[in-house]
């Protein structure tokens, strides 16, 4: 049975002692995703647990209610009509798109109070970015003939993620050695720490790990042992394991979601 949920999550931070803002003013950011078939715990949404390891990586205190979709507060209701979630709200102005959404707490969330969280390599912001599309197209796929194409260019994404996993970045080459680093030690995509590139990646990483397991039989292959490490990676840091949904609720969200594969 898939179940119909009408519950978001809510989750507010405040920082009075930005110097961007006065002792009157504060940020009230609002994230806005499916809470879970229990109307309490956090549901599937890979934007909304994004932002959530945006702030707690760097350390802001946050905290997480759900509202009832059905009894929401009027102003709630109004904020912003017609928006996908999640969005924030600073100052009276509506922030929509997620990505201007890490820009913006990068920008007012900075050093000295908070850490930069901007990846050093380029390559790390788009390492795997093509994962997510290629999964969609392959769980949404109700057609036998299509199916072997699709999982195969999924398979092509993951490698690629795999490989750049695998091989050492820049400041891992000591070029004044004589040894030769071939494969990279690091944790995540752009070092040993997470970074924004890894807060965009891994949520929707998991999911791609979660659902192709329940609906298509697919496992990511042992081989791409670079993936898996930086999974299991992530699966000790709190930013992520508490941020994250639980494997059912990934499924349930998907319920409706992944086809079957129709003759």
């Amino acid at each position: 049975m898939v179940l119909a949920i009408k519950s978001v999550l809510v989750f507010l931070f405040f920082y009075p002692f930005c110097p961007l803002l006065s002792k009157e003013r504060y940020v009230k950011l609002f994230g806005y995703s499916s809470a879970g078939s229990d109307g309490e715990s956090i549901g599937n949404c890979p934007f909304s647990q994004r932002l959530f390891m945006i702030l707690w990586l760097k350390g802001v205190v946050f905290n997480v209610t759900t509202v009832d979709l059905k009894r929401k507060p009027a102003d709630l209701q109004n904020l912003a009509p017609g928006t996908h979630p999640p969005f924030i709200t600073f100052n009276g102005e509506v922030k929509t798109d997620v990505n201007k959404i890490e820009e913006f707490l990068e920008d007012v969330l900075s050093p000295p109070k908070y850490i930069k969280l901007g990846a050093k390599h380029p390559e790390s912001n788009t390492a795997g970015m093509d994962i997510f599309a290629k999964f969609s197209a392959y769980i949404k796929n109700s057609k036998p003939d299509a199916n072997e194409a699709l999982e195969r260019g999924l398979l092509k994404t993951l490698q690629k993620l795999d490989d750049y996993l695998r091989s050492p970045l820049p400041d891992e080459i000591d070029h004044n050695s004589i040894e030769d680093i071939k494969f990279s030690s690091r944790k995540f995509l752009d070092g040993e720490e997470m970074t924004l590139a890894d807060c965009n990646l891994l949520p929707k990483l998991h999911i791609v790990k979660v659902v192709t397991k329940k609906y298509r039989g697919f496992d990511i292959p042992k081989e791409m042992t670079s993936i898996w490490k930086y999974l299991n990676n992530a699966y000790t840091r709190e930013e992520f394991t508490n941020t994250c949904p639980s494997d059912k609720e990934i499924e349930i969200a998907y319920g409706d979601v992944a086809k079957r594969l129709v003759k």
